[in-house]
């Protein structure tokens, strides 16, 4: 590309240029009747996004900032946690829990494994007391592309009674994240994901029975408060001062998202998840989440033979395509790539003929290891018929 970077990092991710022309837009008032009327576009966008009828709430905050809403508005200090975690990102949400002086239980799975749901509903009957009062979880884990059955976790953590807190940053917008029919009780994401967005707004979702534990909770919180969020919210209005032109291009994203519809966008995910894992198995380089947990957002590959950092370095030079590394004790162990850029790409105006010119030329004078121009003449070639 002539002006700038491919991103295929797990986010920020590629962002339409409809939604780039909106946040160019002359900022508004956030206090006029004209932003009132987008926030209750956009809320009841975030409604069907979540499928849900639960308040959804948007914070300027990152996916970590809604996470750690999530956390502190619904427990109180000492309180029992259990956080089941299988990567980076799980063990940042132990973190948090310590952090506000929660007493944190852990289920663990190793990294680019799922969770066993059965080892959470067995740690969950042991405490016949009813002591632990919430299980976190993260969904799609992002730092090792691995996804997380929620489904079956959620429904152990309704009999057992505790708050269901999952970590949606990475899977909403990229698979069926059904809030209500899981019994989910607070859903978290972010703007830079599966929402086309830039970094700068965060999601929360929370459901009445969180609700409930709000009104008992004491960890401290102002910023954070969802209580003024949802006041505000009724109102068409927000607390704080937000971000008004990323309003603005979540309108039109949740838009684009709405003509193409919910199973279309999951269905089109899964696709490039497909094409993307074909890719690597013909290549020879081994995944690092199994077929059966693997994330529609996101695939890690563990090379063997050749440096991970030798391919990102080659791709990014030759292709202008960043790939993201791994993280913590798998850096420069594996490389990682979403599907939301494979998706932009392959649905992109860009000229099809000298793309694929251009990957063949490259893939005969190049490392046979590196993947990504097959993959781009897959993806080409399925669109351009």
């Amino acid at each position: 590309m002539d002006d700038k970077l491919m991103l295929m990092i797990p986010g920020p991710t590629p962002v339409p240029e409809q939604v780039l022309l909106a946040l160019a837009k002359h900022p508004i008032g956030h206090r006029s009747g004209d932003f009132s009327k987008i926030i209750a576009e956009v809320t009841e966008g975030l409604k069907w996004l979540h499928q849900t009828q639960n308040d959804v709430l948007i914070l300027a905050a990152s996916g970590t900032g809604a996470m750690e809403a999530g956390i502190i508005n619904f427990l109180s200090p000492g309180d029992r946690v259990l956080v089941a975690t299988n990567g980076k990102f799980g063990d940042r949400w132990a973190q948090i829990c310590e952090a506000y002086g929660l007493n944190v239980e852990k289920v663990t799975a190793e990294w680019g494994k799922p969770l066993d749901p059965e080892d959470i509903r067995t740690h969950l009957e042991a405490d016949p007391e009813k002591q632990i009062r919430a299980v976190i979880v993260t969904h799609s884990e992002t730092s090792t592309g691995v996804i997380n059955d929620l489904e079956s976790i959620s429904r152990h953590v309704k009999a057992h009674g505790a708050l269901m807190l999952a970590d949606a940053v990475t899977s909403l917008g990229a698979t069926s994240v059904p809030m209500d029919a899981w019994g989910l009780d607070m859903v978290a994401s972010g703007s830079q994901k599966g929402y086309m967005l830039p970094p700068g707004l965060g999601f929360v979702a929370v459901s009445p029975k969180a609700w409930e534990a709000y009104k008992t909770a004491k960890l401290p919180r102002f910023y954070l408060d969802l209580g003024k969020y949802r006041k505000e919210a009724a109102k068409n209005s927000h607390p704080f001062t937000p971000p008004v032109n990323m309003f603005f291009g979540l309108q039109v994203a949740l838009k684009m998202m709405q003509a193409e519809g919910l199973e279309n966008i999951f269905a089109r995910h899964d696709r490039q998840k497909t094409a993307t894992r074909a890719a690597m198995k013909a290549l020879n380089l081994p995944l690092f989440a199994p077929d059966q947990a693997s994330s529609p957002a996101i695939t890690a590959v563990a090379p063997v033979g050749v440096e991970a950092e030798k391919i990102r370095s080659i791709v990014r030079k030759r292709f202008d395509i960043v790939m993201a590394g791994g993280q913590d004790h798998l850096s420069g162990k594996i490389f990682r790539m979403d599907t939301w850029a494979l998706s932009a790409i392959a649905t992109s105006s860009l000229p099809l003929v000298p793309w694929k010119q251009r990957c063949k030329n490259w893939a005969m004078r190049t490392l046979p290891q590196v993947p990504v121009c097959l993959l781009l003449l897959k993806l080409f070639f399925n669109n351009s018929g």
